[in-house]
């Protein structure tokens, strides 16, 4: 065997989980390398040792510290840093000697592995081979007899290092999760599981497939004794048994953005995906995926209050409800329909939530630039809930207050006059060169986002999929760079955020 750099995966700590490649190459090596911390001991190495010969050249690599405390003149990140470079000339020494060279890892040596820091120094300048192992993934999974992931669920690998507030989103928002590196973390993790209502799916893994192995109910451990070796395991929840019947249900409303799945808060996510029962116009309950044992109820968008008594009936039977909008549930949307409904003296014990969502007011300015950049006033151009009258007046107060105007609903198949009639009271205050944003199917296949002047806008244009945000007598425009082809550059809008004193 010529003088090659051999990075080993172990598998998770069972010796004869080893792969037959990963023990030819310890076979043939000149050199065995391997971590540890300064007590000396090293998992690598007592995994490995039945394999290793007395002539084996054997190289400890001693971390220099364990935790963020330290010295160091360049921290806890200067000492890890010098302390890799260090290992990767001691290993490029036997290298250059002619000698091979395995370095031990745990797992696998690209997962979470301190090999990788090798890998990564000295890859570029010698032959390289990575002999993959079993993950702790894996093992914890086998070791909790449950299935980790199945069809189109989405597995979450996080490092318990994280944040609090990012472990929370990141567990709220995904179907399946592993939790790595606990130990001095484990409080940390459980109150981020606690915070996204994962904490009674949750199971704990202590040293899979070692000696001293644990499982358990993550909620039941004890968090003095849970050694870094451990993991936190949120498994499949295809077939998993759902509460048939809760003493108490809620309900939770939601949006989904102007679109798909990109526009989704984690929370939302987070919610949708603990849903017994998903609720809503068709439309928006297509852009949520389906998961197995969940019951969609879809309707058609005019039947608001039939929908929200549905889904709080639902709820007072014990089923866990999302009832599904688009964009954020508070403007224009279902959130108003269900609290209507919730407050009648039936529903007083059902608990209701409202999760916020991206509207399709935020979502048209961000396409556009930053024309909501200062006092704006959001209206419904519709005359279906509310007289045309209301809807003249508050347009002229907006109009003479010069705010910014976000004009949802401005038409469809069925009413075509409100938006050339909004233009004409609008110019009574407006100048004729006021910019106006007019956004079709924001985030959608069919997007198209277009900058014209007030007097220019064209009602022909214009239905239930658009949105119009029209300036103020502040709102700039301004055409920014060249276009990919060396012709004219982008035009953008944006509302300063001072107001010129009179």
């Amino acid at each position: 065997m010529s003088a090659k750099l051999y990075g080993v995966g172990l598998g998770p700590g069972d010796p004869s989980l080893m792969t037959v490649r990963a023990v030819e190459v310890i076979a043939e090596a000149d050199v065995v390398a391997y971590h540890s911390a300064r007590h000396g001991r090293s998992i690598a190495r007592s995994i490995a040792e039945r394999h290793l010969r007395p002539d084996h050249i054997e190289e400890r690599l001693v971390y220099p510290v364990t935790t963020e405390t330290t010295d160091h003149p360049g921290g806890y990140r200067g000492a890890m840093e010098e302390f890799y470079e260090e290992a990767a000339a001691r290993l490029a020494a036997h290298l250059d000697a002619g000698r091979t060279v395995a370095v031990l890892a745990e797992g696998d040596p690209l997962f979470y592995g301190s090999y990788m820091h090798m890998h990564k120094r000295l890859a570029d300048r010698y032959e390289t081979e990575v002999v993959p192992g079993v993950t702790s993934v894996s093992a914890a999974a086998a070791r909790l007899g449950a299935p980790l992931v199945e069809g189109e669920e989405v597995l979450t690998i996080l490092p318990g290092t994280l944040p609090e507030e990012e472990l929370t989103a990141r567990l709220a928002a995904t179907d399946v999760a592993v939790v790595m590196k606990l130990g001095r973390t484990f409080p940390k993790v459980r109150r981020a599981l606690e915070s996204s209502g994962r904490l009674d799916d949750a199971r704990y893994v202590e040293r899979a497939t070692m000696a001293g192995e644990r499982t358990a109910a993550l909620a039941d451990v004890d968090a003095d004794d849970v050694p870094y070796f451990a993991v936190a395991v949120l498994p499949s929840k295809v077939d998993a048994e759902r509460p048939a019947a809760r003493e108490r249900g809620e309900v939770v409303v939601v949006g989904t953005g102007p679109a798909g799945p990109l526009w989704l808060t984690p929370e939302t996510r987070g919610a949708l995906a603990a849903a017994d029962d998903l609720v809503g116009y068709t439309t928006y309950l297509d852009r949520v995926p389906r998961r197995p044992g969940q019951r969609r109820h879809g309707s058609d968008n005019r039947v608001e209050s039939e929908r929200a008594e549905f889904a709080l009936d639902l709820a007072r039977r014990g089923r866990r409800v999302a009832v599904v909008s688009g964009g954020d549930p508070g403007v224009f949307a279902m959130a108003t329909a269900v609290l209507e409904v919730a407050s009648q003296p039936a529903y007083a014990d059902v608990p209701v939530r409202v999760l916020p969502g991206v509207t399709a007011a935020n979502a048209a300015a961000a396409r556009a630039g930053a024309p909501l950049g200062h006092d704006y006033a959001t209206l419904s151009l519709s005359d279906r809930l509310k007289p045309w009258e209301v809807i003249a007046e508050r347009l002229r107060a907006a109009a003479a207050a010069d705010l910014v105007l976000a004009l949802y609903n401005p038409g469809s198949r069925s009413r075509t006059w409100q938006v050339g009639k909004a233009r004409e009271l609008l110019l009574e205050h407006r100048s004729p060169d006021t910019p106006v944003v007019v956004a079709r199917d924001v985030g959608g296949a069919g997007e198209r986002v277009r900058i014209v002047r007030l007097a220019d806008l064209d009602p022909a244009e214009v239905d239930m999929r658009t949105i119009l945000l029209v300036g103020s007598s502040q709102t700039q425009v301004v055409r920014r760079g060249e276009g990919a082809d060396g012709g004219v550059g982008e035009e953008v809008v944006w509302t300063p955020r001072r107001y010129p004193e009179e």
